[in-house]
């Protein structure tokens, strides 16, 4: 295995410096940090842990911490985001430490995982509105990175997608194909990503002059979407187009709408936000889904970069990427159905 020495010896540089650029030492330049990784990887160097939070004061660890619900189940979205953030981490050198969270207090399981002084930082998922482990590590001056936002203005590393116009694109859409019932089947909103899709909704179809009360929230499940649109379509004026916060909800409202007698999307059109997961593929659904796609497996690698980045002196302001979801529109949406005229009396 290539030792410090050997690197240095290669490229004509101190034990120190090639110490110092392998830890992402700022004084050191990046084209010599860059120089010093390649030769590492083409050495087959591997640092040694001990001796590197021995220089660095850190550990080459960072944590997660996923919320159990109380059916002891994990959002299937967690998964996909576990693979490629451990694939993405170790390429930087670092593990992911995971742990899971059980408390009422969100703030408890990261107090108890700092008090074992073993991580240098977190990956935080699934932020509520002006998240509490959102402060509870910016008073103590730990490092981490947020998939998605908790709050308008963020000053703290954040890479997400705007929910804001994930709601106003589905919204124009619908409306510009004639629908003046639109529904919303959302997530929780405890949740950041609801709470700012129901804004942008309701702000979106008072821009249409259209009727925002067609709204349903609830848990991201297949029998939350069908009991939902169950409910919406019994209405005495039920809606012709259904928004849904996931792929997975709208496989529930597709089969009550066909249980229902109606078709899609001669009777309703339907359309949901899709992260791209290969349980539930929106291509694959009959008609296919249209969609406000943002995959979540594309989060990975630039959280587990930014986080690592972070740690080595960049500064947070420079760290914050707010993406917008593509617009994929397929057969699962068409015109408005146009209302039936009565022959008056015969």
């Amino acid at each position: 295995m290539a030792t410090l020495k050997k690197i240095g010896e290669e490229l004509g540089l101190s034990v120190a410096t090639v110490s110092r650029a392998l830890n992402g030492f700022p004084e050191v330049k990046e084209t010599t940090r860059n120089r010093v990784r390649e030769a590492a990887d083409r050495l087959g160097y591997r640092p040694n842990r001990v001796a590197q939070r021995l220089v660095t004061g850190r550990s080459g660890m960072v944590g997660m911490i996923v919320k159990i619900k109380p059916d002891m189940s994990a959002d299937q979205t967690f998964f996909e985001m576990l693979t490629g953030l451990t694939a993405a981490l170790s390429e930087r050198e670092t593990d992911l430490v995971l742990a899971v969270d059980q408390a009422e207090d969100p703030v408890l399981p990261y107090q108890r995982m700092l008090e074992r002084d073993v991580l240098d930082g977190f990956i935080l998922n699934a932020p509520v509105p002006d998240d509490p482990r959102v402060s509870f590590l910016q008073e103590r001056g730990i490092p981490f990175v947020l998939h998605g936002q908790d709050r308008a203005c963020p000053n703290y590393p954040t890479f997400g997608i705007d929910n804001f116009s994930v709601s106003t694109d589905s919204v124009r859409l619908l409306a510009q194909l004639g629908h003046r019932r639109i529904a919303l089947i959302n997530g929780e909103v405890s949740a950041a990503f609801a709470h700012d899709r129901l804004a942008a909704f309701e702000a979106a179809m008072e821009d249409f002059g259209l009727n925002k009360d067609l709204i349903r929230t609830g848990a991201s499940l297949e029998s939350h979407g069908y009991s939902q649109a169950l409910d919406l379509l019994s209405a005495a004026t039920p809606p012709t187009a259904i928004i849904c916060a996931s792929t997975v909800i709208a496989a529930g409202a597709m089969r009550a709408i066909r249980d229902r007698g109606l078709s899609v999307p001669g009777d309703v059109s339907v359309m949901a936000h899709d992260d791209a997961l290969p349980q539930t593929r929106a291509i694959n659904f009959e008609p296919a889904l249209t969609v406000t796609r943002a995959p979540m497996r594309d989060a990975c690698a630039p959280l587990a970069h930014m986080l690592v980045d972070h740690l080595n002196g960049t500064p947070a302001h420079e760290l914050q990427v707010t993406l917008k979801a593509d617009l994929i529109i397929r057969g699962s949406t068409g015109p408005a159905p146009k209302p039936e005229i009565s022959d008056g009396p015969r």
